[in-house]
């Protein structure tokens, strides 16, 4: 599922649940507006590297534990690897600042976290791809005025994403996996849904 752009802007709509709020059940979270550079490489590189610049705009619901309730600003920076021509792995390390981050009680607080991810992709077919990631976060959330605290999660997620392609450039890219929580979060399972529709403005050049 490789791409040939190397000036990419896409956007993330996350719906999400927080399981520290049992009642409060799911709904749409922060929304996200992403600009990637292709700066070494592309799809059918050995070795990649495209950093990406997100901004988070605050349409989840604070007072439901689904949004930050402030703009936030994260920089990744991915590099993959083609280990083999069926064994791709992705190193990814991330830093997230949110300037007047709010709690549900309406407390507010600047914050910042910082994540790291490693992946093993297996290239079972040129359209379906089965996956093994560990990430590592650690965040400050807002517990009063001024005031935050750190936390940390670790997940192994396994999973499994396949592709469409038709014939206009489109391509739909569904996914699933099953984060399971180690260390600290030992004990805590999710499910995460993945649904990408990637579509060029312009023809490759």
């Amino acid at each position: 599922m490789p791409g040939h752009w190397r000036h990419q802007v896409s956007y993330t709509l996350v719906g999400s649940h927080a399981g520290a709020m049992t009642g409060s059940g799911g709904g749409f979270g922060d929304s996200v507006v992403n600009y990637r550079y292709q700066l070494l490489g592309d799809g059918d590189s050995r070795i990649a590297f495209s950093p990406r610049l997100s901004f988070s705009v605050p349409t989840g619901d604070v007072t439901r534990g689904r949004g930050a309730g402030a703009p936030g600003l994260q920089i990744n920076l991915p590099l993959s690897v083609a280990l083999h021509r069926r064994f791709v792995t992705h190193v990814n390390a991330g830093s997230t600042l949110v300037r007047g981050a709010q709690d549900a009680d309406g407390c507010h607080a600047n914050t910042a976290g910082y994540s790291f991810g490693q992946s093993l992709v297996y290239l079972a077919h040129p359209r379906f791809n089965v996956l093994l990631e560990v990430v590592h976060s650690r965040y400050q959330s807002v517990v009063d005025e001024h005031r935050t605290s750190w936390s940390g999660t670790t997940y192994v997620s396994p999973g499994v994403r396949w592709a469409y392609n038709f014939a206009n450039g489109l391509q739909i890219v569904p996914g699933v996996a099953v984060p399971l929580g180690v260390g600290a979060s030992k004990g805590e399972t999710g499910l995460f849904l993945y649904l990408s529709l990637e579509h060029p403005f312009a023809k490759a050049r």
